[in-house]
Formats: structure tokens, C-alpha cells, sequence
């Protein structure tokens, strides 16, 4: 192609094992692509699947990369992946070559629809056609990987979410540790082959480069296990960890002063395995990152039969380990409301090996978690996605709902009720979507707790929330301090005893100025002195 190339990327918002591209998330595929094709001496143009699903115009282009698919599917509060349909109906809409990079790669329905699938590396593929090269799909050097790191950093501006509430996704290294033994039956990672690890200072060079362009919230979540960077692989499956390596990459992008730093990913078996590197790893989060962390333990199901058939990464004996061991050094709150690091927990349906007592195995797995007293941030169930093989899964659609609603009752709802007990304050809530009269916000970092409040509130703002109630999944909350002459009529009617008999009266009795103006406005002093630390008179 000519030096002055046209290249138009579009974001179709990624959800993989190692890597998160769904609003808040900008995926590191996303922008190393913008890179290379920068470095290819391109222009760029970067757009989403939401501007496209809000009828924007698709630029002209010579070259059209759609990076989309999902892997490990979720639930999204206001952007969502784009659809296989979706895919599918965009092609013939695209200018230039059409290539699609990314989990959708894998999807039947799309084999023959692109000019040309770039399974491996988007970024690679751009790089070499811009160059006017055959198309290679192979990995990018390591010298290629952080030059277009950087030179695609600048696209983060462009984002609807920056400068908040965006959270840069950053890649640690690229692969799985269990690579020689397949890694686990469904996953695409170990595909990926020995792991290939960026350096502490080149991870810190491309934070320092997006915190200058105005990104404020970091997650090192782009790796199968953040425990297992730059371990020994020569030790064997699991490997040992490497401390002092995670604490130079911490402690480098600490510096930098973000808003938010967390990450993603941990294999429980190299915690249980190694407890002394891990528990020095652990402290470090604690130490380096800001509160409400997250790492997400891939257990997977608890059942044995259903471990050894599809060689998943640990035992239940060695989850519930790296379970207490995390709970002991991460437990205590930090000054966002929340501990400062808790385990999360994936399970999945519908593997190899599985029979009608897999459920009651997962389920006596996580009420002895409950039992113990452990917390547990993030409760993941879903069923699995054949995208390295086919399954044929022992459970239906049926007893998967009725399995997880068991657990949302059962688990999730006492879990969250110990983790966040009334009155809890959760600082810096953002608030990013309403449905009807309900405003429903997030603080910003990994798996974060969706937060309800029973009213309207403007949008696109930081607020501070205290926790009224629990749903299985989320709370409902009140802005805090609750400001008494401003507020509506339904979050008075929010205030622990309140109702709407005294909510009405309270309405109709501001402004209040004093505390006397709110006993006067209640029949009950009681009332008036436990609402005294809830309200401001501003």
C-alpha cells in the first residue's frame, strides 16, 4: 500500500481470557494495532461499534481492521461486545481490505466473510500489508510490541470513556505458564505457546506514556496469571514465582500516581504450591495497588473427575489455600470502602467429565468458603464456549439457571452482606447508566460493585455512596452525605426508618437548616440522632 495509507480501526470491544476491551476497558490489542499501522507511516482513524450502532459514518479507508470476539462471555452495565451478527452485517460495509482480528476469528459463521482473518496478531498483519508484504500472521517481535505500544498510546483520547471512567488495559505477557500440558481444555491462551514476557521497564514506559496523554486508571490484567510473571518455568507446572520482578513493575507504575491500579488473574495451584513467593507477591498488591483489587482464581468447577478430564489448574484443596491466603493478607478495608485485595472465583458448566452431582460438589466447595468466613469479591459461572473443542455437556440450560440461582441466593447475596454491611461507605462511585428511576454507578477498577441508587442522579460524576441493601449481585445505596434540601423525594424515602409517610414530611418541611429543623420534621428524636451522620443541611 502508499506511504500515505488509509487505515481505519475499529473496536469491537474484546472479552478474552487475558484481556478485557469492554467500556471502561480499552484493550492493548486495540491500541498496538493503531500502532503499527502509525509505524507503517499510516493514518489512523479509531472507532467503536458503538458509533456504528449510533449510525456514525464509516470513514473511507485502504485498510479496514475490526478487532472483536468474546471468549469468556459476561455481563456489561452499558456497552456490550459486538455480536457475531453484527460481524457479519458490518463486512460489507467496510472499505479497503477487510480484516477481522480477534476471538471472532474462531466463530464458524465468519470464516469466509472477511478478506482476511488475522488469528494469531492484528497488529502483525496491519503492519505487513501496510508495508506492502504478504500478510503475516505471526507474533510482533518484542521490539515491535512496545514500539507500538507507544505509538499507538494516543488513541485512548479518542475513547468516549477517557479521561474517565477509562481503564487502560495492560498486557504482562503473552501465553500461559501451563503451555507444555495444554493448559485447560477450553481455553485459547496456552495456543499462544511458551510465554513471552515484557519487561518491568517497558510496561512502566507505556503507563508513563498514557498517563501523560490524561489516563488515570491502570489494570495490568493482560496475562493468564499475574503471580506467575516472570516465573521460573524451568521449576516445572505450576512454575515459581518471581517477588522482586512483580515488585519492580508495582512499584514503576506506582510512581506514576494513578487513580486506580489493579490487575487481574491468578492460577490458585502456583499460590498453594509456592506460599512464600506468592504471599511476598500478595503483600506487594497490597502494598503498590489501590483498594477493592481483585484477582480472579480459576478453579473452574470442583469437582475431580471434572479436573482431571479437562487438566484445569487446580485442586479445590489448592483454591481454597490460595483462597485463605489472599483473604489474610488482602482483607482489610482501604479508604475506598473496600478491602484492599480479594480473591474471585471462576467457575465454569458444561465441561468434559461432568455428571448430575458436579453442581452439589461446586456448591459444598463454596458454602465451606462461606463457612470459614473467607470473602470471596466476584462469583463467575458461566457455561463453556467451544472454542478450542466441541462439548457435550451433562447439564442442560435448565439446571445451569436453577444451579446459578442457587448460588445468587445461597452464596452471592450472605457474601456480599459481610463484605459490605449496611452503612459501608463506598468513596468515588461513578455513575454511568439509568434504567427507569434507578441511577446505577461503579467504582472504577476489576469486577467492580454495581451500586443502585433509587433515584435520579446526573450522570458522567463521581459521588460517594453508603450502602442501604443488598441484592444478589448488587446494593442499593444513597449518595453520602444524602443532601436533605435537594434531594428527591425518593431518596429520603432510602433513609434507614424513613418510609414515605415521614419521607413526605421531611420533603415538605425544607428547608432544613439545623438539626433541630429534622427532629421537628419526624415524630421520632431516635430517628432524627441515627440520621444526624447520614445528611448535610447544604
Amino acid at each position: 500500500m502508499s506511504p500515505q495509507a488509509r487505515f481505519l480501526l475499529i473496536d469491537g470491544f474484546v472479552d478474552e481470557p487475558a484481556c478485557l476491551g469492554v467500556p471502561p476497558y480499552l484493550s492493548p490489542q486495540v491500541r498496538a494495532a493503531a500502532g503499527a499501522a502509525r509505524d507503517a507511516g499510516a493514518e489512523v482513524e479509531y472507532i467503536t461499534i458503538d458509533h456504528l450502532r449510533r449510525g456514525d459514518k464509516i470513514p473511507p479507508a485502504d485498510l479496514t481492521l475490526v478487532i472483536a470476539g468474546v471468549a469468556v462471555p459476561g455481563k456489561y452495565l452499558r456497552a456490550s461486545p459486538a455480536s457475531s451478527q453484527e460481524i457479519q452485517r458490518l463486512v460489507e460495509r467496510l472499505p479497503g481490505v477487510r480484516v477481522l482480528g480477534g476471538p471472532a476469528t474462531l466463530e464458524p459463521l465468519l470464516q469466509d466473510k472477511y478478506d482476511l482473518l488475522a488469528h494469531r496478531d492484528p497488529a502483525m498483519v496491519v503492519y505487513s500489508l501496510l508495508q506492502g508484504e504478504e500478510p503475516q500472521d505471526r507474533w510482533r517481535t518484542m521490539e515491535q510490541w512496545e514500539r507500538w505500544l507507544l505509538a499507538g498510546a494516543e488513541i485512548v483520547a479518542k475513547h468516549s470513556d477517557f479521561p474517565q471512567p477509562l481503564m487502560a488495559e495492560i498486557e504482562t505477557y503473552r501465553g500461559c505458564v501451563r503451555y507444555a500440558s495444554g493448559g485447560c481444555s477450553f481455553c485459547v491462551e496456552p495456543l499462544k505457546g511458551k510465554p513471552v514476557y515484557r519487561d518491568e521497564e517497558a510496561i512502566i514506559a507505556e503507563c508513563k506514556r498514557l498517563a501523560e496523554i490524561g489516563v488515570r486508571n491502570f489494570r495490568l490484567g493482560g496475562q493468564s496469571c499475574i503471580i506467575s510473571y516472570k516465573a521460573d518455568l524451568g521449576t516445572g507446572d505450576p512454575p515459581r514465582p518471581n517477588p522482586r520482578a512483580v515488585e519492580r513493575l508495582l512499584s514503576g507504575v506506582t510512581a506514576l500516581q494513578p487513580d486506580v491500579l489493579h490487575v487481574d488473574n491468578a492460577n490458585p495451584a502456583v499460590i498453594a504450591s509456592y506460599p512464600e513467593e506468592s504471599a511476598a507477591i500478595l503483600r506487594t498488591l497490597v502494598k503498590y495497588c489501590t483498594p477493592g483489587n481483585v484477582l480472579a482464581l480459576g478453579l473452574e468447577s470442583a469437582d475431580p473427575e471434572v479436573q482431571r478430564a479437562n487438566n484445569l489448574n487446580s485442586t479445590a484443596e489448592q483454591a481454597m489455600e490460595a483462597i485463605r491466603m489472599i483473604n489474610e493478607v488482602g482483607g482489610a478495608r482501604g479508604d475506598s470502602g473496600l478491602p484492599y485485595l480479594l480473591p474471585g472465583l471462576n467457575l465454569i458448566v458444561g465441561l468434559d467429565g461432568e455428571t448430575a452431582a458436579t453442581p452439589e460438589r461446586n456448591m459444598t466447595f463454596l458454602h465451606e468458603v462461606l463457612r470459614r468466613g473467607y470473602l470471596l469479591r466476584r462469583l463467575n459461572i458461566r457455561q463453556v464456549i467451544a472454542v478450542r473443542k466441541e462439548f457435550a455437556p451433562a447439564i442442560n440450560r435448565r439446571k445451569f439457571i436453577r444451579f446459578k440461582e442457587r448460588v445468587r441466593k445461597e452464596i452471592d447475596r450472605p457474601m456480599l452482606q459481610r463484605l459490605v454491611p449496611a452503612g459501608t461507605v463506598l468513596r468515588r462511585v461513578y455513575t454511568e447508566a439509568r434504567d427507569g428511576n434507578t441511577t446505577f454507578g461503579r467504582q472504577i477498577g476489576s469486577y467492580p460493585l454495581l451500586v443502585g441508587f433509587p433515584y435520579p442522579i446526573e450522570l458522567d460524576q463521581f459521588v460517594d455512596a453508603m450502602v442501604m441493601s443488598w441484592g444478589y449481585r448488587s446494593v442499593t445505596a444513597i449518595e453520602y452525605p444524602l443532601k436533605v434540601n435537594s434531594c428527591p423525594l425518593a431518596a429520603l424515602q432510602a433513609l434507614p426508618k424513613i418510609g414515605r409517610k415521614r419521607a413526605i414530611r421531611l420533603f415538605h418541611g425544607r428547608p432544613l437548616r439545623t438539626y433541630e429543623d429534622l427532629v421537628a420534621s419526624l415524630d421520632d428524636p431516635a430517628i432524627a440522632e441515627e440520621l444526624r451522620g447520614l445528611i448535610s443541611f447544604d
